[in-house]
């Protein structure tokens, strides 16, 4: 197998991945009977707006109406259920303005509607409406310092829900006593529900926790406001009837790049689809188990492909960081480790095309990646150091740019050992 063949093997399989979780390929499979009355739409997140044209197709005779909110760029035509855009990673107004009429449309179903919620990765900072008196650009800062704080996805949810009258469970109080079906797209370890878009349609599992040492973990810079509301716990929730159904998973995409491994004659392994920790660290791990298995043929003779998913982390620190997201740290680790290891190619995307903050969706390196690097007059190490691996990518050329593939399963890490 070539250089060539191994980068060309390794889109296959990301395509693939990013195919298994396409709402116009999986959605309408999941719906349930047509109602006989009016199906709301409600919904949030990065795949929202995709998810409602599929929906669309899939019922053309129902009466549908609602309103969903997507990332900015990320909407796509729809006949019957008005789109709205709003920022993300970090809330603005008009993701508050949308929440207020994700609500309201909710709110005005009856007792004989359907509604259905649409809801992927994204839709917390997509659909922010803050507890008062908490207000929207507290919930900025706090998001800011959620996204730097090296927290797992798993303590930042227990903050979002406890901040918002959507999450853990809001919006389907909203909705009652209509009957509600959520489908669903998971990005998060586990696929569960309440971490979601921290669960508009779920009762928060950690609404009576103490939340003291996240607290203490975000430290002195916390607005007052926010500290006391996470300092006092919410009753426990009374359990609602939830008819929740995942569309799509990190686990089914990981799945689908197998396939496509075993297809071309490899061995591929899933690690699992809820890896997390620093991106570097993993990085670290990882070109480990890469090398044992080019020198040892253990656990599988070569070629042979690890497949893994899941949400690192970038813990930022006091330092002013450069350009780059866990992926793109993930594999910039991965190279320094393998040193110029000249069997091991790797590829680390996000599913929806965006990385962080920036335009590419991760990366893809290769036996020559630092060298290349070091010929453009990058240093890998210290581009490491400084959180700047988008940089040293755009610089050697090995940045994937897909745009926004209007889908999110979380992160897809592939590693090949030829």
């Amino acid at each position: 197998m070539t250089d060539d063949d191994a980068t060309a093997l390794l889109r296959r399989m990301m395509a693939a991945a990013i195919e298994a979780a396409d709402p116009a390929a999986v959605l309408a499979a999941h719906l349930p009977e047509k109602p006989t009355g009016r199906c709301i739409v409600v919904g949030a997140g990065k795949s929202a707006a995709a998810m409602a044209q599929a929906l669309e197709t899939a019922w053309p005779d129902v009466d549908i109406s609602g309103v969903v909110v997507t990332r900015y760029e990320h909407a796509v035509p729809t006949k019957k259920i008005t789109v709205r855009e709003a920022a993300h990673p970090v809330p603005d107004a008009a993701g508050l303005a949308a929440a207020r009429e994700i609500m309201e449309t909710a709110a005005a179903a009856g007792e004989g509607d359907l509604v259905i919620a649409l809801i992927s990765g994204g839709g917390s900072s997509l659909m922010p409406m803050p507890v008062a008196p908490l207000t929207l650009n507290e919930k900025i800062i706090v998001n800011k310092m959620l996204l730097s704080s090296g927290l797992t996805i798993e303590d930042m949810n227990k903050v979002r829900r406890r901040l918002s009258l959507v999450k853990g469970g809001g919006l389907a109080r909203a909705v009652h006593p209509a009957k509600l079906v959520t489908l669903a797209i998971s990005d998060v370890p586990g696929d569960d529900p309440a971490a979601i878009a921290s669960g508009p349609t779920v009762p928060d599992p950690t609404a009576g926790e103490d939340l003291s040492p996240i607290v203490d973990r975000l430290g002195p810079d916390l607005p007052h406001v926010a500290r006391s509301i996470l300092l006092t716990p919410t009753k426990e929730q009374t359990p609602f009837d939830v008819d929740y159904r995942l569309i799509a998973t990190p686990q089914l995409s990981l799945e689908a790049a197998a396939r496509v491994a075993r297809e071309a004659g490899l061995a591929p392994t899933i690690l699992g689809d809820a890896l997390e920790g620093e991106a570097r660290e993993l990085g670290i791990a990882m070109a480990g188990m890469a090398t044992w298995i080019a020198r040892q043929k253990a656990p599988s003779s070569p070629p042979a492909i690890l497949l893994s998913g899941g949400e690192t982390t970038v813990s930022i620190g006091g330092k002013k960081p450069g350009r780059g997201g866990r992926n793109t740290e993930f594999l910039l680790s991965l190279a320094v480790a393998l040193n110029g290891h000249a069997n091991i190619h790797a590829l680390a995307a996000d599913t929806d095309g965006i990385d962080g903050t920036e335009d590419a969706a991760g990366a893809i390196i290769g036996p020559d990646t630092l060298a290349r690097a070091q010929r453009v007059g990058m240093s890998p190490k210290h581009h490491l150091v400084r959180h700047d691996s988008y940089t040293l990518f755009d610089a050697t050329g090995d940045l994937i740019r897909t745009g926004p593939t209007l889908t999110n399963v979380n992160d897809f890490r592939a590693v090949l050992v030829r």
